[in-house]
């Protein structure tokens, strides 16, 4: 789009989340230990979903599936933003910004395409339960899933083949934790304005239909549940309930960053984190909490492994 690329810029300067020395400590502290519960909880789920016979089903596929995902979605940004509070110079090179910005969509947007296909399979269990293993058998679920990983990587693909050929030629620091494609965007060394209108056009043709999809999707499940039993209608009311908080929790922070910009700098930093590293941590344990076989499947996993300790 631009020809050669003119960059002289080699590194970018990540001006990070605070500047006090005993408040980056203690911000080191505390995402330290919540990127170890991430990749801890995301990774008992897959396990248990790998492991558990009662498991096997399309539902906890998914749910395995996301929580890989999550994991990827906080360990794109978050371990060089807890190393970064213990450096006075945050420095990330042009490559490793390129990276994050690449991951950073590939693997949001693919989670926005996942939720869209556990809504559709809640949809399906609740609104159509006889055929429910005829429609999510384990092929199409599969074929679900590669779909959403597809979708990321094209659009991240879409946003790279543009930002690497920008002209960086002088201003290099970012005022967030990472690499994000706006910030960077501001970077270069011509009018961006264009620029930004792609990124929030490009954010919007995937995001805002998925977020309308889902919208849809537990609108028509909720009508159901009313018209269900009581005992059933509890049930899903709960899972629902927890879906629906996840979504609100990753889309809306993504919707005011990529696709209706407030440009507020501590409010985008906040949303920021906010997506990247609450929502991985969410959900493991709403899905955890809340579901009764995930739990029964723990228990299990523990005894299993105590009953081993014993007899040996």
């Amino acid at each position: 789009m631009y020809g050669v690329n003119q960059s002289v810029v080699t590194e970018f300067v990540l001006l990070g989340l605070a500047h006090s020395q005993s408040t980056q400590f203690l911000l080191f502290m505390m995402f330290l230990m919540l990127y170890v519960v991430i990749v801890s909880g995301n990774i008992v789920i897959m396990s248990l979903v790998t492991t558990d016979p009662h498991l096997h089903s399309p539902m906890y596929f998914l749910l395995a599936n996301l929580s890989f995902i999550d994991m990827w979605l906080s360990s794109v940004t978050t371990p060089k933003m807890i190393t970064d509070f213990l450096r006075e110079n945050k420095i990330i090179s042009f490559s490793g910004c390129m990276s994050q910005v690449f991951f950073t969509h590939c693997i949001a947007e693919g989670e926005a395409v996942l939720l869209v296909v556990m809504a559709y399979d809640r949809y399906v269990a609740i609104c159509k339960p006889l055929h429910y293993f005829t429609i999510m058998n384990m092929k199409r679920c599969t074929g679900l899933v590669l779909t959403s990983w597809m979708t990321g990587f094209f659009h991240a693909m879409s946003h790279l083949v543009v930002i690497v050929h920008l002209p960086f030629c002088g201003p290099k620091e970012i005022d967030s934790f990472f690499c994000d494609m706006p910030l960077v965007i501001k970077l270069a060394c011509m009018d961006s304005h264009d620029l930004d209108i792609f990124t929030n056009v490009d954010c919007g043709v995937v995001g805002i239909p998925c977020f309308i999809l889902l919208l849809i999707s537990y609108t028509y499940i909720l009508r159901t549940v009313q018209q269900s039993s009581k005992a059933g209608a509890s049930k899903a009311l709960s899972t629902c309930t927890a879906h629906i908080m996840v979504v609100m929790i990753f889309f809306v922070p993504c919707i005011f960053i990529y696709v209706w910009p407030l440009s507020i700098t501590w409010l985008d930093k906040f949303l920021a984190v906010f997506y990247s590293v609450f929502t991985p941590l969410l959900n493991p344990a709403i899905y955890t909490i809340r579901n009764k076989e995930v739990k029964n499947a723990m228990k299990r996993l523990i005894n299993n492994y105590l009953d081993s300790k014993g007899k040996s």
